[in-house]
């Protein structure tokens, strides 16, 4: 018959330092009223002080207990037959392998005696166990220990938030008992139903770190559980369970998510503050050949119980960061991918840090794993398609329509990704490219970061062949450079000079149209843009667009000489005038480019709203001694390889036939070795 059961209503609520301390008193079950005259006898012999001699000595461990059989039969069966058996053979009984060890022995003892013994979370389940190995039923004799514990288990152990999770902890050293007498099956229900009630009916205690507690401040308050003071958080529960070895965490976490009532963000939480808890935060620590099974069985764990549904905020961090000790662990593939999966679901929510992982293969020459980056980004390619539609009857395939912004952080990401690697001097140039590429070219707003990437790698690597500055530079798209990357870029020995020349020439059609008002349509934003090339084939068609945009300028003849005129002498504050003053190399081609545009007025050429500017611009990009150019017949002299209509000396800076200037012909801008 159980005599107490404590339950205490009031409580106390401290906090300080950020933590909430919640004292409550621990439920508890006396039985019996006797005196406990246990006494040891200084060895590893325990006994009963009595008028009584002993008859029957229990060996149980290392302990020999010496009692009297009436108390110990009346109680339990397993003892009986065992007494029968000793009087035959010797008067010790063994009991190897009892569950709970001589403490647990000792509280059946006790019980069989009728002294008192006080049961609690701690030595409960020891005592469930001890008694079931026993036989302490109710057929040897009613009200037997095996029942009032259950009585206790039930009315007081499983409804307490506390006392629940410290049976658990103490049921795995008493496996396979606990396990079969359900006491950790009953344990991790119990649990998972707390965590599924509703935050406002939380009346018990739990552990609770508030950050927004001021430090040095120190709040008591006496309350009833009706009256709790603060509103209860919904993930009231994660610091509690944290506690939990890794095998009943994982039981406990599937039952939560079986219950289908917590979302996906609170369980994020809660396998966050699991993993902070139990991972160590050095290296060498999470690698020691003492520990490097147990994290890696921790780490796959958390990955299968982490949830399929994308959690918002800081979790695709946590991700990344479980995604590198998983590599130094050595997690399996499976688990592994798993992983990958989920954090390329929600890579826009990921920062550049955290995708800067160490390669740690033998097989990998660079520093970072740009591999791991490439496949993260081609599998938010594939989950995310849905978020880029194609506009049907476009030639180009540079037009998307996006439905959610996630793809311009990710662009955003990668060109700053490639930005760090770049610097890398084994990068390999594919690799570059290839994971520039995967991102579509409207996920840029502006190349910019994609220019100091490209310029990056061509600083670290000047071994790179005229070819293949050509193929990264391919990569960028001169119009969606803002008017800080153009200045840059028209003074960048690095770049290729056809390169240099589109910046120069897009940067004064910038100036030109925002000087005269120009209207809307003449824009460089995504949806007007064509990709970059540097094959001269492409000239034709970028001469048809560059027509329309440039009919819609009207720049007349004294426009131009007066603001030529006026660079040449005091510079200008504009941004043309910028382009104008910059290195002697881009300013010679610069003149070049308004020469170009002066000259066919006066050579019979047609000419319609400087297109025809933009056409020698584009042609001259070659030699122009080398290949019989179209249409510019008058203009230059192929066999002479001198002028013969007057234009502006780069050197007397004076109009006149070049056939009589005193420069030599290799020293004119217009015939410039460096083209």
């Amino acid at each position: 018959m159980v005599k107490r059961v404590c339950r205490f209503q009031d409580f106390k609520v401290f906090v300080k330092w950020g933590f909430w301390f919640l004292a409550v008193e621990m439920k508890f079950m006396k039985l019996g009223s006797k005196a406990d005259t246990f006494q040891g006898d200084g060895s590893c012999g325990r006994f009963v002080a009595s008028e009584l001699p002993t008859d029957v000595v229990i060996v149980v461990g290392d302990v020999k207990f010496s009692l009297h059989k009436f108390p110990l039969l009346s109680k339990c069966n397993y003892l009986q037959k065992l007494v029968l058996k000793a009087n035959e053979i010797s008067d010790e009984i063994h009991l190897p392998d009892f569950p709970g060890g001589p403490k647990a022995f000792e509280i059946c003892t006790k019980f069989c005696y009728g002294m008192t013994v006080t049961l609690n979370a701690y030595n409960v389940v020891a005592a469930r166990c001890a008694a079931e190995y026993l036989g302490m039923t109710e057929e040897v004799e009613r009200g037997n220990l095996i029942f009032k514990i259950e009585v206790f288990l039930n009315s007081s152990i499983f409804r307490s938030w506390k006392d629940t999770i410290i049976v658990l902890q103490t049921a795995r050293s008493l496996l396979p008992w606990s396990e079969d007498l359900k006491v950790i099956g009953r344990c991790i229900d119990s649990i998972a139903s707390k965590t599924s009630v509703d935050p406002s009916s939380v009346h018990w205690s739990y552990t609770y770190n508030r950050k927004a507690a001021t430090p040095d401040q120190i709040h008591e308050v006496t309350a009833r559980p009706h009256r709790i003071y603060a509103s209860v958080p919904k993930d009231w529960w994660v610091e509690d369970i944290c506690e939990l070895e890794i095998d009943s965490y994982k039981r406990v976490m599937f039952a939560i998510k079986a219950k289908g009532r917590m979302s996906a963000g609170v369980i994020g939480e809660a396998l966050q503050a699991y993993a902070i808890r139990w991972l160590p935060n050095s290296v060498d620590a999470l690698v020691s050949e003492d520990h490097v099974r147990r994290n890696k069985a921790l780490v796959e764990t958390i990955i299968w119980l982490l949830p399929s549904d994308k959690v918002i905020g800081g979790f695709c961090s946590f991700l990344l960061k479980l995604l590198k000790v998983s590599i130094l662990v050595g997690v399996v593939d499976g688990p592994r991918d798993e992983l990958i999966k989920k954090i390329s679901l929600q890579l826009d929510n990921a920062s550049l840090d955290d995708l800067l992982i160490p390669a740690r293969s033998s097989d990998i020459i660079t520093v970072y794993d740009i591999g791991l980056m490439q496949t993260l980004v081609n599998q938010f390619a594939k989950q995310h398609s849905h978020d880029v539609d194609y506009v049907e009857g476009n030639e180009t395939s540079d037009d998307f329509a996006f439905g959610h912004d996630s793809w311009l952080k990710v662009g955003k990401l990668v060109d700053g990704y490639l930005g760090e690697v770049a610097q890398d001097p084994n990068l390999p140039l594919s690799s570059f490219i290839e994971l520039s590429q995967s991102v579509p070219d409207s996920a840029r707003v502006t190349h910019d970061d994609l220019y100091k990437a490209i310029d990056t790698y061509l600083r670290e690597h000047p071994g790179l062949t005229k070819f293949e500055k050509r193929k990264i530079c391919g990569l960028m798209d001169v119009k969606k450079l803002t008017s800080e990357a153009c200045m840059h870029a028209a003074q960048n020995e690095r770049l290729p000079l056809r390169v240099v020349v589109q910046v120069l020439f897009f940067e004064q059609v910038r100036a030109a149209a925002t000087g005269l008002n120009a209207p809307q349509n003449l824009s460089c934003d995504s949806s007007q843009s064509t990709p970059n090339t540097l094959d001269y084939e492409k000239a034709p068609e970028d001469l048809n667009i560059l027509s329309k945009q440039m009919g819609d300028l009207k720049i007349s003849e004294k426009e131009r000489s007066k603001n030529w005129r006026k660079d040449g002498k005091k510079g200008n504050k504009s941004k043309a005038g910028r382009a104008m003053l910059l290195s002697s190399r881009s300013r010679r081609i610069f003149d070049r480019f308004w020469v170009a545009a002066k000259g066919t007025e006066r050579t019979g050429v047609p000419r319609h709203r400087g297109v025809h500017s933009a056409q020698h611009l584009l042609i001259l990009e070659r030699p122009s001694h080398l290949v019989p150019l179209q249409g510019t017949e008058g203009i230059q002299s192929h066999e002479m390889k001198t002028c013969t209509v007057r234009r502006i000396c780069t050197k007397c800076r004076k109009r006149k036939l070049w056939r009589f200037c005193k420069v030599k012909v290799n020293e004119c801008i217009w015939m410039h070795d460096e083209l």
